[in-house]
C-alpha cells in the first residue's frame, strides 16, 4: 500500500514540477520576445494558458491526495460520535460522486466529442480536455488510498 502511495505521490509531484518548469521557460521566452526582440511569440500566450490550467488541475488532485484541499468544517468540527462518522461518510460519498460524474464521466464525454482545435497552436482540444478525466482518476485513487489507510489503521489499532 505504501508503495502505491509513494508512486502516486511521485507521479503527481513530477507532473507539477514539469508544468511549473514549462511555465517558467515559456513565460521567460514570452517576455524575452516581447521586450528584447520587439516581436512577441504567438504560440506562447496560448501555451502558457493551457499549461496553467493543467498545473491547476494536477495541483487540485495533489491537494486531495494530501488532504489539504479547501473544506468547510464548521458543522463537522461540532459534530460528535456516530453523527460525525455518518456525516463524514456522506461528505466523502458526495465528493466521490461529484468527481466521478463531473471530472471523469463529464470530462471524458467532453474530450471525446470535441471537434475544435486551439486557435494558434492547432492542437485538438480533445487532447487538452483529457486532463480533466486524468485528474479525476488521480483524485479518486487518492481518496481510495486514504479510505484503505483509514480502515487498516483502525483495524491495526484494535
Amino acid at each position: 500500500m505504501k508503495k502505491i502511495e509513494q508512486v502516486l505521490d511521485t507521479v503527481m509531484r513530477f507532473l507539477m514540477a514539469v508544468a511549473m518548469f514549462a511555465l517558467l521557460v515559456f513565460g521567460t521566452w514570452q517576455i524575452f520576445t516581447r521586450w528584447v526582440l520587439g516581436s512577441p511569440s504567438t504560440f506562447t500566450d496560448e501555451l502558457l494558458r493551457y499549461i496553467l490550467i493543467i498545473s491547476g488541475m494536477i495541483g487540485s488532485a495533489y491537494c486531495f491526495y494530501r488532504d489539504e484541499h479547501l473544506a468547510l468544517t464548521l458543522v463537522t468540527d461540532k459534530a460528535k460520535g456516530p453523527f460525525k462518522v455518518a456525516l463524514n461518510v456522506f461528505i466523502e460519498a458526495c465528493i466521490l460522486f461529484f468527481v466521478i460524474y463531473v471530472f471523469i464521466y463529464g470530462g471524458w464525454k467532453l474530450a471525446m466529442t470535441a471537434t475544435n482545435y486551439s486557435s494558434v497552436m492547432r492542437i485538438p482540444m480533445k487532447v487538452l480536455y483529457l486532463i480533466e478525466p486524468l485528474c479525476g482518476i488521480l483524485i479518486v485513487l487518492a481518496r481510495l488510498l486514504k479510505y484503505v489507510q483509514l480502515f487498516t489503521e483502525k483495524k491495526g489499532a484494535k
